[in-house]
């Protein structure tokens, strides 16, 4: 469904992403891995638009990304719940919620009960402003937000970062649904292992701006841990 090939990034003068390959099939959980400063939050801001590419191509779905404007990717069909969350702490639970609705497909205009359904803090607090929940409900709300488009591509950016261990596994068993379930197709960053193990099908280990290592996520094996990971 997204296929990164030969990817290269620079900020200023610092070459970021190398040559980096990635593909995420259609229906599966791929987890992007690697040390603090590899380049993983910048390989998803590629992808988004956030920042440009100096050179290789992004596909989703057969469609070329790099020409499409940052906003224009949305409308294809991918949700994408940034690292640090970036909802809108002045607006509520539901205003926050509704800014996902003009780039859905099928132009709908209500926020759909699945959300709630998925949520039920958002439901409780729909009149809240976003700044008066907690760390746990503000990624709760910043995933729900991405759902409403409706998106066939789900990318998340730490989503158990800074958060209490039981709203993680909510977060983690909300992902499984959708991926297993629904037939999501979903790309995150995450740096805990028991979380990857648990919910993803695949990897990809990254270190120094290149792709060193990807497979199922039962080939995640100790020495790649030990060259990659541990720190």
């Amino acid at each position: 469904m997204l296929s990164v090939d030969n990817l290269d990034q620079y900020y200023g003068e610092s070459h970021i992403l190398r040559g980096l390959s990635l593909t995420v099939p259609a229906g599966r959980c791929t987890c992007v891995m690697g040390r603090n400063g590899v380049g993983k939050t910048t390989l998803l801001k590629t992808i988004m638009g956030e920042v440009s590419a100096r050179g290789g191509t992004i596909h989703f779905d057969g469609e070329p990304l790099l020409p499409r404007r940052a906003e224009a990717r949305a409308g294809l069909g991918i949700g994408y719940v940034p690292q640090g969350r970036q909802i809108f702490p002045t607006l509520t639970v539901e205003e926050n919620l509704r800014i996902g609705l003009p780039a859905r497909r099928d132009r709908q205009r209500r926020i759909p009960e699945r959300i709630f359904e998925l949520f039920p803090v958002l439901r409780e607090m729909r009149y809240r402003r976003g700044g008066d929940l907690s760390g746990g409900q503000q990624q709760q709300l910043a995933i729900g937000r991405a759902l409403v488009l409706d998106p066939r591509l789900l990318i998340l950016d730490e989503p158990g970062e800074g958060i209490q261990p039981n709203i993680v596994a909510q977060i983690g068993e909300v992902i499984r649904r959708l991926n297993r379930e629904a037939g999501l197709t979903v790309l995150l960053v995450e740096q805990k292992l028991p979380f990857a193990r648990r919910y993803a099908d695949g990897f990809m280990i990254m270190d120094r701006g290149q792709a060193v290592a990807s497979g199922d996520i039962s080939d995640l094996d100790d020495d790649l841990i030990r060259r990659h990971l541990t720190v």
